[in-house]
C-alpha cells in the first residue's frame, strides 16, 4: 500500500527470527522448539504468510544468517537446509548476514579482510535456485566483480559503502573506480553513531545523511584560496572549495598527500586508508586544484600569492617526551616506528595508550608483519571453521606467537583503550590480549637509563625493561603559520589538528574541512 516494490525479512544477526532457529536461544518444548524442523518453523511461516499477503508480483527477500559465529548456532548443513526451505516458502532472493551481535569474532570492522565471508555465500548459492547476495567488507567494484565472476554470489549487497559514496554503482558502471570514495570500515560515524542514538553518517563522506543540510553549489563570487596542509582536513577543504568554484592552491610540506593517513595506512587492517588518499588525489585533479608538494608555505608565500583567504590545516606534531634520558637512541617516536625509520627490538614499551598507542601495538605485534593477512589467516586466528561443520561455524582460535613482547603504559588509571571505537575497540583489545600485551596504568614517568624506563605506580618505583621505547603521548597543534598570517592581517581559518589536537580525529577533520570551505 505504501508503494514499495519489495521487503526484506531480517532473519540474521541474532534478532528474533534467528533466535528461534538456534539451540543456543530456543529452549521451547512445543511445536516451535526442540527439533530442527520445529525451530525453523517460525521463519518459514513468516515467509509463507508474507507471500500470501503480498502476492506473486512483490519482491520478497530473506536475510539469512549464513554463519552464526556463536556456540549453539546452526551448522552449515542446517543453514543450507534452511535456505532451501525459505526458497520453497516463497522467497525471491537471499541476502547473507554474518555473525550475531553477540559473536566475539569481528565481521565487518576494518581488520576483517575484503570479502572474508564469500565462502558462506557460496555454500548457499550451491543449494538454491534463487539469487544469493554476498555481504560484508565489499567496498570496491573489483572485489564485487571477483565474487560474481567466481560464482560465489549472484549479487552483492552494499550498505556502508553507499554511505561513503552513493554514486558507487554509477561510477563503477562508467569505469570511474578511481573516483569512488571508498568505505574504510572504521564504523565511527555509522554503526558507532547508531548504537549511541545518533543519525548515521560517514567519516569519509560527512554529507551522508545530511545531504539537505550540506549543499555544495557554485559560488557567484569566486575567491583565490590557499590551503596549507594536505592531510584529511586540508584535502577535504581544498576539494570542497574547488567544487564550489573557488581557485584553490594546496600546499603540502611532505612529498605526498595524506598527512596522518599515511601513518594509519601502515597499521595492520587499515590499508583502506590509502583509498581515501587516492580518492582525494583523483578528485582534486578533476577540480583543477593546484597541488604543490614538498613545499612548506610560509606567511610571506601566502601574502605574495595574492590569496583572498588561507585555510591552515598544518596538523600536529608529536608531543615531546620531556624526561631525563628521552634522547637515548632506544627511544623513538610513533612516526619513526610506523614509517620504519628506526629499528624496533624484540622487547617494546609503548609510552601512551591512546588510539595511536594501540595502533602502534597492533603494528609491532602483528604475526603477519611484512605481508597482508589472508582470509585463511583471519579465519584461523579467530577460530572460524572454514567448512562450517561445527555449530555456528565456531572452531578453535589459533594465535601465532607475536614477533615482540609489548607492555603499554599510561598516566591515567582508567581502562586501557577506553577511547577506542564502540564497535571496533573490543576487537583491538582482544587481539592485543591474545598476543600477550600487558598494561601499566597510573604510571608517572621519571627517567630512562640503562635499567629501563623508571616509573612510579601507586607510590612504588619500578623500571620497565625494553629494547625500544615508542613514545605515543599525544600531539600538539602546529599553529605557527596561522599565528603569522593573523599577524599580517590575512584572513585565515584554522582546521583539523592545527585547530585542536586533543582527541585527534579524522571524522572531525574531514567534516570541519568541508564545512569551513562551504562557509566561504
Amino acid at each position: 500500500e505504501a508503494g514499495y516494490d519489495g521487503v526484506e525479512i531480517m532473519g540474521s544477526e541474532g534478532y528474533l527470527i534467528t533466535t528461534f532457529c538456534a539451540t543456543r536461544t530456543n529452549g521451547r518444548t512445543d511445536e516451535w522448539g526442540g527439533s530442527f524442523a520445529n525451530r525453523i518453523r517460525f521463519p518459514l511461516e513468516i515467509v509463507r504468510r508474507t507471500r500470501a499477503e503480498v502476492g506473486s508480483d512483490f519482491m520478497l527477500v530473506y536475510r539469512i544468517s549464513a554463519l552464526d559465529l556463536v556456540e549453539g548456532g546452526l551448522t552449515g548443513a542446517e543453514t543450507q537446509t534452511l535456505a532451501q526451505e525459505i526458497e520453497r516458502a516463497g522467497a525471491d532472493m537471499l541476502t547473507t548476514g554474518i555473525g550475531w551481535h553477540e559473536a566475539r569474532i569481528p565481521t565487518i570492522a576494518h581488520m576483517v579482510p575484503h570479502a572474508a565471508w564469500r565462502d558462506a555465500a557460496r555454500r548457499l548459492r550451491d543449494v538454491v535456485d534463487i539469487p544469493v547476495a554476498a555481504t560484508n567488507r565489499i567496498n570496491t567494484p573489483e572485489i564485487a566483480e571477483d565474487l560474481l565472476e567466481k560464482g560465489d554470489a549472484d549479487a552483492v549487497a552494499l550498505a556502508r559503502q553507499m554511505l561513503a559514496d552513493p554514486y558507487f554503482a554509477a561510477k563503477a558502471e562508467a569505469g570511474q573506480g578511481a573516483r569512488i570514495n571508498t568505505c574504510i570500515g572504521c564504523n565511527q560515524a555509522c554503526l558507532d553513531y547508531i548504537f549511541t542514538d545518533k543519525a548515521a553518517s560517514c567519516l569519509v563522506n560527512p554529507r551522508a545523511g545530511r545531504e539537505l543540510d550540506i549543499a555544495i553549489s557554485r559560488t557567484t563570487a569566486p575567491k583565490k584560496i590557499a590551503v596549507v596542509g594536505a592531510g584529511p582536513a586540508g584535502m577535504a577543504a581544498a576539494l570542497t572549495a574547488a567544487e564550489c568554484g573557488h581557485a584553490v592552491t594546496l600546499f603540502e610540506a611532505a612529498a605526498e598527500l595524506g598527512g596522518q593517513f599515511n601513518l594509519a595506512k601502515r597499521v595492520p587492517g587499515k590499508a583502506d586508508f590509502a583509498e581515501t588518499i587516492r580518492y582525494f588525489a583523483t578528485r582534486l585533479a578533476d577540480e583543477g586544484v593546484e597541488i604543490r608538494l614538498s613545499t612548506r608555505a610560509g606567511a610571506a608565500d601566502i601574502a605574495a600569492g595574492g590569496f583572498d583567504h588561507a585555510i591552515v590545516a598544518t596538523g600536529v606534531v608529536p608531543r615531546p617526551f620531556d624526561i631525563p634520558g628521552a634522547d637515548r637512541p632506544e627511544v623513538i617516536s610513533y612516526v619513526d616506528a610506523l614509517l620504519g625509520r628506526r629499528e624496533i627490538g624484540p622487547r617494546v614499551a609503548i609510552v601512551g595508550s591512546g588510539g595511536i598507542g594501540f595502533d602502534v601495538a597492533e603494528f609491532v605485534t602483528s604475526p603477519h608483519a611484512g605481508r597482508a593477512e589472508t582470509i585463511a589467516d583471519f579465519l584461523d586466528y579467530w577460530g572460524v571453521d572454514p567448512a562450517h561443520e561445527a555449530e555456528g561455524g565456531v572452531g578453535r582460535p589459533h594465535h601465532p606467537a607475536p614477533p615482540r613482547s609489548v607492555v603499554m603504559l599510561q598516566r591515567s588509571d582508567t581502562r586501557p583503550g577506553k577511547s577506542l571505537g564502540l564497535t571496533t575497540g573490543w576487537v583491538v583489545r582482544a587481539e592485543l590480549k591474545s598476543r600477550g600485551v600487558s598494561h601499566v596504568t597510573g604510571a608517572a614517568y621519571e627517567k630512562i637509563d640503562d635499567e629501563g624506563l623508571h616509573v612510579t605506580v601507586g607510590g612504588e618505583e619500578r623500571a620497565i625493561e625494553a629494547d625500544t621505547f615508542i613514545v605515543c603521548i599525544g600531539q600538539e597543534s602546529d599553529r605557527g603559520l596561522s599565528d603569522a598570517l593573523a599577524a599580517q592581517g590575512i584572513a585565515v581559518s584554522v582546521i583539523g589538528g592545527a585547530e585542536k589536537s586533543a582527541g585527534l580525529d579524522a571524522l572531525r577533520a574531514i567534516r570541519q574541512g568541508m564545512e569551513t570551505a562551504l562557509a566561504l
